[in-house]
């Protein structure tokens, strides 16, 4: 039992099982005498707990057409009859800090006439999302999902200021939750600083101004921007800051506890907490992608993370107190880069990860881009893969590192495409697989300046008839599905780096806005985690981009059957991208 188990093998069926808290991803192999028998795998699984539910086999919704030609839209079929037909599968459905025991069936045969390979049996548990050095937490995100509209029939929560709504419960999977448990740990008598960008949402502005009435010092660092009127010229408060004033005088915050940022030169773009004990220790902080509003909690893709280590809690205090300063950009960047693990540490070694094993922390605004260079080293370096999350773009230094004939494969998970040049350069890499935000039965298609940033419906879009109408949950603002940033290089491998805060890896992020980022260095506890998130994010959307490229070919159909020849699915497998995918688990 393990988050990563050894390669399990039986009867020509090898399995590689990689559990985070809320998934468990699963790599499969096939030996070559198997292959021209095989039509996929059944999946059963179970509680390994005392008094447990009894076992049951996965559902899924493609089929085989001969056996089942007109499926219905929200028909789910047993995989021990329409087997998974990938070398790469997720379960999303497991709880945290629980063992579960897993049978994989191969399926053999004809449609019409299965037959059964031996059983590979295995137990894994999943990890806590909290223990004591650490936390980590994602939301559903990809909520325009079949899961969404099955369940909750695409239903916005009643009460969207509601935490204990049951769509907000679904929708949050944890991270409001953990959040509010953040603070609600503050005792009175501590300390808490928070240094915010969009800060709006009900439910954390009570759990803070509770933790106020109750002793707590708490201490807010918020957007206050302001900018030029485009009809009056005047200088006025930014949509962010105008909603953030707009909550703080709902709440009645008293004025000294509140810091506003005004003079940051661009985004003051932090979403974080420090908490400070009675002995003015520094002891943990919340950090990610999550801004404190309900889009960030319940509609995009954010993750919420916690260290509980003092070194870095102290280091965020010391980058706090430098916003509640408010400086201006050319004054930060210097004492930022003090703080910065970065600039004073950092070996130029080629070759090597010039960071030590563990926790570093950086923080912006800084002198200089420089860091994009090294983020790229670390992607070139990579000896098992790359997976990477970004919202807006993606900047030359690391697109060149995802360009060439790489021999590891590299995942790249966007909120819509970069510029057209640079999907051109992406599209033209060996082993890279790129997937966009978007919902099903729409495109992507060029404004008037030819870039990709605009989403169509698709007219007359074909698989409509076999899937459920979508919605989203956000129908504001900038980003709707990818909102996470991190990046992770070799998270199979024994030395995993992951990169995870608020910064998109751009230039203006380095430069120009407050951003904070951890370094983390050789943790395959927290790498399996973002990992088996990643997989379910990409996933999600990789099927709609695959959709909408099928619509109008002819082919609309495969999107709901299965192969009914076992070489049709499985042979790709062993050769491209996805045989280097498959390397991954199961190097030589």
């Amino acid at each position: 039992m393990a988050m990563r188990t050894e390669v399990i093998s039986k009867g020509g069926v090898s399995v590689r099982a990689i559990s985070g808290t809320r998934s468990v991803l699963f790599a499969f192999d096939v030996e070559k005498k198997l292959r021209d028998k095989l039509l996929g795998f059944a999946v059963q699984r179970r509680s390994a707990a005392a008094g447990a539910k009894p076992p049951f086999w996965f559902k899924a919704s493609k089929v085989f057409k001969e056996v089942v030609p007109e499926p219905g839209q929200d028909a789910r079929f047993s995989t021990l009859f329409h087997p998974i037909q990938s070398l790469v599968w997720g379960d999303y459905t497991t709880e945290p800090g629980t063992r579960y025991h897993y049978v994989v069936r191969p399926v053999l045969g004809i449609p019409s006439k299965l037959e059964y390979g031996a059983d590979v049996e295995f137990t894994v548990a999943t990890e806590p999302e909290e223990t004591a050095e650490d936390g980590v937490w994602f939301n559903r995100g990809a909520i325009a999902s079949q899961v969404f509209a099955r369940e909750f029939k695409n239903r916005a929560p009643r009460d969207v200021d509601d935490e204990t709504d049951e769509t907000t419960v679904w929708l949050s999977r944890g991270l409001l939750e953990a959040c509010l448990r953040f603070i609600n740990d503050t005792k009175e008598g501590e300390q808490l600083l928070v240094a915010a960008y969009e800060f709006t949402y009900a439910p954390v502005l009570r759990t803070l101004k509770a933790a106020l009435d109750r002793g707590v010092d708490l201490r807010i660092v918020y957007d206050a921007s302001v900018e030029q009127d485009k009809n009056t010229g005047e200088m006025v408060l930014t949509d962010s800051g105008a909603a953030n004033q707009q909550a703080i005088e709902d709440y009645a915050f008293p004025e000294g506890r509140l810091y506003p940022r005004q003079h940051s030169g661009d985004i003051p773009h932090n979403k974080f907490f420090v908490r400070i004990d009675a002995d003015d220790a520094p002891v943990a902080v919340w950090t990610g992608s999550t801004n404190f509003t309900a889009s960030g909690f319940l509609g995009q893709s954010n993750v919420g993370h916690v260290v509980k280590e003092r070194d870095t809690a102290g280091v965020y205090r010391d980058y706090w107190l430098l916003l509640q300063k408010d400086l201006p950009r050319d004054e930060m960047r210097p004492e930022v880069e003090k703080l910065s693990f970065f600039e004073n540490q950092v070996g130029q070694v080629e070759g090597e990860t010039p960071i030590p094993v563990g926790i570093s922390a950086v923080f912006s605004p800084r002198k200089a881009s420089k860091m994009l260079k090294w983020y790229a080293d670390r992607i070139e370096a990579a000896s098992n893969g790359v997976m990477w999350t970004g919202a807006f773009s993606v900047a030359q230094a690391l697109a060149e590192a995802f360009e060439g004939k790489h021999p590891h494969p590299r995942f790249l998970l966007l909120e819509k495409p970069p510029s057209a040049t640079t999907v051109n350069a992406l599209k033209g890499s060996k082993n890279l697989q790129i997937a966009y935000g978007n919902v099903l039965g729409q495109r992507y298609v060029p404004n008037a300046k030819g870039e990709l940033t605009m989403r169509r419906e698709i007219p007359e879009f074909e698989l409509e008839k076999w899937f459920l109408e979508e919605e989203h949950y956000r129908r504001t603002g900038h980003v709707y599905f990818i909102h996470t940033k991190f990046l992770l290089v070799d998270p199979l491998g024994e030395d995993p780096l992951v990169f995870s805060g608020s910064a998109n890896f751009s230039a203006n992020s380095l430069l120009s806005n407050d951003e904070n980022m951890l370094l983390i260095r050789g943790n395959k506890r927290l790498a399996d985690i973002y990992m088996t998130e990643f997989d379910r994010l990409l996933r999600h959307f990789y099927f709609r981009d695959v959709a909408a490229e099928l619509h109008g070919t002819g082919n609309a159909e495969r999107g709901k059957f299965l192969y009914d020849k076992p070489s049709d699915w499985l042979e790709p497998n062993y050769r491209g991208f996805k045989n280097a995918r498959r390397e991954m688990f199961f190097p030589e």
